[in-house]
């Protein structure tokens, strides 16, 4: 259905069609019922100390298990606060945590797999675009250098890839 016939379908229904209509959406759909939680109360910054809790027990958990180090724990929660439209420099915040996380994860127990780093450049890369996309730039700028920086610290085959990323923002306003 193209979104043309659904405006001319729900303008035909009578106000409690509608309301019925949206009700059984919300019990249907647990999407629905997120969005509109979040739309009717939104506690952004719950929803983010939430998430970086999760992040940390990723590679840092509390109890004796193994870390996971799972980047898709931080992908699904970034995917999911940019559906809710979250105020963008708490999402900066947080996507720039992830990476500081998972830095100071491999600087505890060096990690050894490429992939690793690969991801947390992908990462890297998400996140300086999101923070220039958003002209949020003079507000992360400190610490996106900083996690170059790391990069370089800590030896990061990929650190030449961390600087070339920062150095295209640099010539952007």
């Amino acid at each position: 259905m193209s979104k043309r016939a659904l405006v001319k379908y729900l303008q035909s229904l009578k106000k409690d069609e509608l309301e019925t209509q949206v009700l059984e959406l919300y019990d249907k759909f647990m999407p629905v019922r997120t969005y509109y939680n979040f739309v009717f109360n939104p506690k952004e910054d719950k929803l983010i100390d939430e998430a970086k809790q999760k992040v940390l027990k990723e590679y840092f958990p509390q109890t004796k298990r193994k870390p996971k180090a799972r980047r898709s724990t931080a992908q699904k929660a970034i995917k999911h606060f940019i559906t809710l439209e979250l105020d963008p420099s708490l999402l900066a915040d947080f996507m720039l945590f992830n990476i500081e996380t998972a830095m100071r994860f491999n600087a505890r127990k060096e990690v050894k797999q490429e992939a690793f780093f690969k991801s947390v450049y992908n990462s890297y890369e998400e996140a300086s675009e999101f923070v220039l996309m958003n002209g949020l730039k003079g507000v992360y700028w400190e610490r996106l250098n900083k996690i170059l920086e790391e990069a370089e610290a800590q030896n990061w085959f990929n650190a030449s890839a961390f600087e070339i990323k920062l150095g295209e923002l640099a010539d952007l306003p």
